[in-house]
Formats: C-alpha cells, sequence, structure tokens
C-alpha cells in the first residue's frame, strides 16, 4: 500500500512539472539572431497565491551597449549600467559603457503583478555574440510580503534563469533569402511554354476555307448527278 501512495505521489510531482516550467520568468522569444535588433520581453509570472510581484530586477550578459524599455502602466524603469573592460566600437562611436541591470518597480501594491497574473516587460535590444551562444539574464523578484524569488539557476534548477539563444544572423549560410528576385536565366527555365492565341485574322482565314471546301463539295455533288442522268438516258 505504501509503495502505491509513493508512486502515485511521483507520477502527481511528474505531471506537476509543465505547469511549474511555464510558471518561470522568462525571455521571450528564447531565440534571436546575432546582430539582429529586437524586442525581447521579460514575463514574469506570479506563483504565490497571497502575495504580489511589486519589483523585478534583471542582470545583463556582458556585451548590451544599449537597452530602450516601453513603458509599463503603474511601473517605474532604471537602467544601470557598468565601465566596459574593452570599449565597443560602433558607428556611433565609441561606447564605454555597457547596460548591468533594469530594474522595474510598481508604483502601488494595486499596480503589481497579482497571484494567477502575469506581466510583460518588454525591451528593445541588439543581440550581441554569434551563433550556438547562450546569453543569461539573472532575476530577482520581489514580493510585496518580502519573499524573492531568485531566478539565477542551472536550466535543470528548480529557479532557472531566463535565457536566449542566439541564432546565426540572416544570410549567414549564403542561401537566397525568402522572395529573392530569380535570374533572367531562372525565369527561363521555370516558365511553362503558353501557345499563341488565335488572332481574328486566323478565324478569318478559316470560315474562308470553310465556305471554299463547301463550294468544292457542292460542284462534286452537281457533277456527279448530272453524269448519273446521263448514263440513263443512253439507249440500252
Amino acid at each position: 500500500m505504501k509503495q502505491r501512495i509513493t508512486l502515485a505521489a511521483t507520477v502527481a510531482a511528474a505531471l506537476a512539472l509543465p505547469a511549474a516550467a511555464h510558471a518561470h520568468v522568462t525571455l521571450q522569444p528564447n531565440q534571436a539572431a546575432a546582430g539582429a535588433y529586437v524586442v525581447e520581453s521579460v514575463r514574469v509570472p506570479n506563483e504565490t497565491t497571497d502575495a504580489t510581484t511589486t519589483k523585478v530586477e534583471v542582470q545583463f550578459p556582458a556585451g548590451f551597449a544599449q537597452v530602450s524599455y516601453e513603458p509599463v502602466a503603474g511601473w517605474s524603469a532604471r537602467v544601470a549600467k557598468e565601465k566596459l573592460a574593452t570599449p565597443v566600437k560602433t558607428d556611433d562611436g565609441e561606447v564605454t559603457e555597457g547596460v548591468r541591470t533594469i530594474t522595474w518597480t510598481a508604483g502601488a501594491k494595486a499596480d503589481g503583478i497579482a497571484p494567477g497574473q502575469f506581466r510583460d516587460f518588454p525591451l528593445s535590444v541588439q543581440i550581441p555574440g554569434m551563433a550556438g551562444d547562450t546569453l543569461t539574464f539573472k532575476a530577482l523578484q520581489t514580493y510585496n510580503d518580502g519573499k524573492v524569488v531568485r531566478w539565477i539557476g542551472a536550466p535543470t534548477a528548480a529557479e532557472p534563469a531566463p535565457q536566449v539563444t542566439v541564432t546565426a544572423a540572416a544570410g549567414d549560410h549564403g542561401a537566397p533569402a525568402s522572395g529573392g528576385t530569380a535570374t533572367t536565366a531562372d525565369a527561363s527555365a521555370a516558365a511553362p511554354t503558353v501557345p499563341a492565341a488565335a488572332t481574328p485574322s486566323d478565324g478569318g482565314d478559316a470560315n474562308t476555307l470553310s465556305v471554299i471546301a463547301l463550294i468544292v463539295g457542292g460542284l462534286g455533288l452537281l457533277a456527279g448527278g448530272g453524269a448519273l442522268v446521263a448514263s440513263r438516258r443512253r439507249p440500252a
């Protein structure tokens, strides 16, 4: 009996894992192309039943020189930067600072994330690194009762840090872009041969030939009839 209860508890825990995984703090989408300018949303669910999330802090990995955030009603945002060990050269000049953290704070408990709710905090960023890299964003989620959940663990941990996988930049593989312009040779090879439509003059010639054929046929019938009459008049 005890073994059955233990087995049932294990199965129930396994079934509960997917639901719990969806409740983690994440970045959406979790994949982005290297060098691309994208909107990444920090998605923060409330995992409690009796407290409200009133503060969210996200720590950026190295390589983010700039970040823009979308205003969220009832929340203030503060971006903190730090000096880069190695300045980064851009089209706009040399960048000596990088984004370290961004912190969102609710103006009041009523503006926070209540139990059963989630909230997205959109960011506009340029994805650093190269294809195959994994960008890890550690996050701290604070509730109004003082509890702090530290989303800083490995992907298999109970409280994993949000991650974004860097994919290949557009055109890296040399494949033609979707919807690209075909060459003249390609277009000629692909285009089916369509027979030319008949013109009005073609139709007139065909009608004339039909009339002539009818006249010739009629003359042939008359000639055959005359020969038949002549043969009957001849004496035996």
